[in-house]
């Protein structure tokens, strides 16, 4: 079949991004492996795989992110591939080197490029050398108050200190004055320790409005590389992406070009393979700045997969098996627009997790309608996990029509016996300046989320 001759994959993951790797799989005629803890036995990726394995108690360090567990299901498969998905063990270079050391083909960059990305400081670095523009700040790990003021002082506040092992708003703190440093920078080296097992922290310069775009890119084994335009990712709340849309409704066509440039160019420079993903802060004069690199596919690639017919998960495997890119850069179009929201079994008003049975399900339908999710009637959402039950994405030929096919797939999107977002995104999809598209990543913080549903979202 290839070099690496993959014929079956086993999935180590759950959930939605599990089913939607099995698809691309099937269609490829591949066979397919779950793994699934004990309360994850009736999920849906476990009932459509060809073979499922039980790797350890519903806990995540005790089943997804228990390696041992998964390579002896890998073993006693035979399998020859195991894709990650994203979260849990898709970033860990761990994993990925262990992977090859049992000769199974980790569907993914390898783990040296892993390792690299995930160090936040290393990747700044490795970037700037590449010459991709990055944020003002500390070239090295901060460890100490004293280390922090001469950054501070030669970069100037607001400043931002972040995690180096990790993201997702954890060990982040804004410091705007001297006197708050101190507190700050314990605080987030502290909070760094505790969610990463590694309490390294550096400062970059703070942007006060930015806009969050990341430029997906495609790069084979052979030194090939695209990229398929960019995500507005700008909606979010705490760090926490709620929602995306492609393309955004920002850029112009020479500023998705330069964008697109720099990450193909950083690609190439590093020696990257497989599907990749750029994440820049925009700022309100159209400069852009590196935020890091994700070395997996991304929850939101559906939006790239609808505005531009690219199939991502079908690529990662091609390039795994040592095959070259299918298409080159001047064959990419970007048609029409498309949104994601992501579905989440939570309070819309307080985030709370609402885990628990679902006693209806409907997905909407019509053209230009995706619905990504493992859920159905009767499934019981289990408490131990990442809240995310479903991804409802549209696509339409402008945005004002994705807006309006979005607003009608959630009136018709019906789940019931727990609560859900799907209140938050229809005020969001009614909301004014949503709508023309003026927002920032203040936008949570200054939209009235709480309010009653307008009628003009029904």
């Amino acid at each position: 079949m290839s070099g690496y001759g993959i014929s079956k994959v086993l999935i180590a993951n759950r959930g939605e991004i599990a089913c939607r790797i099995m698809w691309t799989c099937k269609e490829m005629g591949l066979r397919t492996v779950a793994v699934h803890s004990e309360a994850d036995r009736d999920a849906l990726h476990v009932r459509f795989a060809d073979e499922a394995v039980c790797i350890g108690a519903p806990p995540s360090a005790e089943s997804y992110l228990n390696i041992p567990a998964i390579i002896s299901a890998a073993e006693i498969t035979n399998v020859d591939a195991i894709h990650p998905g994203y979260g849990f063990l898709a970033e860990s270079h761990v994993f990925a080197t262990i992977c090859g050391d049992c000769n199974i083909k980790f569907i993914g960059p390898r783990p040296e490029i892993i390792k690299m990305m995930g160090d936040k400081v290393e990747a700044r670095r490795t970037m700037e050398a590449a010459g991709v523009p990055i944020l003002p700040g500390s070239p090295d790990p901060i460890v100490h108050t004293d280390e922090a003021r001469a950054i501070a002082k030669e970069i100037g506040f607001p400043l931002i200190i972040k995690a180096a092992a990790g993201g997702g708003g954890r060990g982040m703190r804004i410091v705007r004055k001297d006197s708050e440093l101190p507190g700050q920078l314990e605080t987030a080296q502290a909070e760094a320790l505790a969610s990463f097992n590694d309490g390294s922290v550096y400062i970059e310069r703070y942007i006060e409005r930015p806009r969050h775009i990341e430029i997906q890119v495609l790069a084979d084994e052979q030194g090939n590389c695209i990229h398929l335009g960019e995500r507005e990712c700008t909606i979010q709340r705490r760090h926490q992406k709620l929602l995306e849309e492609a393309p955004s409704p920002v850029l112009s066509e020479k500023l998705r070009e330069q964008m697109g440039t720099v990450a193909v160019n950083a690609c190439k420079q590093i020696g990257y393979s497989s599907a990749g993903t750029f994440e820049f802060l925009l700022d309100e004069d159209g400069s852009f700045y590196f935020m890091e690199m994700n070395t997996r596919i991304q929850v939101e690639h559906p939006v790239t997969e609808m505005v531009t017919l690219a199939d991502i998960v079908f690529n990662q495997i091609r390039i795994a098996m040592g095959e070259d890119l299918t298409f080159a850069q001047e064959e990419v179009r970007i048609v029409g627009h498309s949104i994601e929201c992501r579905i989440n079994a939570e309070d819309p008003i307080t985030f709370r997790p609402s885990p628990g049975k679902i006693t209806a399900f409907n997905t909407p339908g019509g053209p230009g309608v995706r619905v990504d999710t493992a859920v159905y009637p009767d499934y019981i959402v289990p408490p131990y996990y990442d809240s995310m039950i479903a991804k409802l994405i549209v696509h339409a030929r402008t945005r004002e029509g994705a807006i309006r096919r979005m607003r009608r797939a959630l009136e018709m999107m019906v789940i019931e016996g727990i609560k859900t977002t799907i209140p938050l995104h229809q005020r969001i999809m009614a909301d004014e300046k949503f709508q023309k598209g003026e927002f920032s990543t203040k936008f949570m913080e200054e939209f009235d989320y709480q309010a009653e549903l307008p009628d003009s979202a029904m």
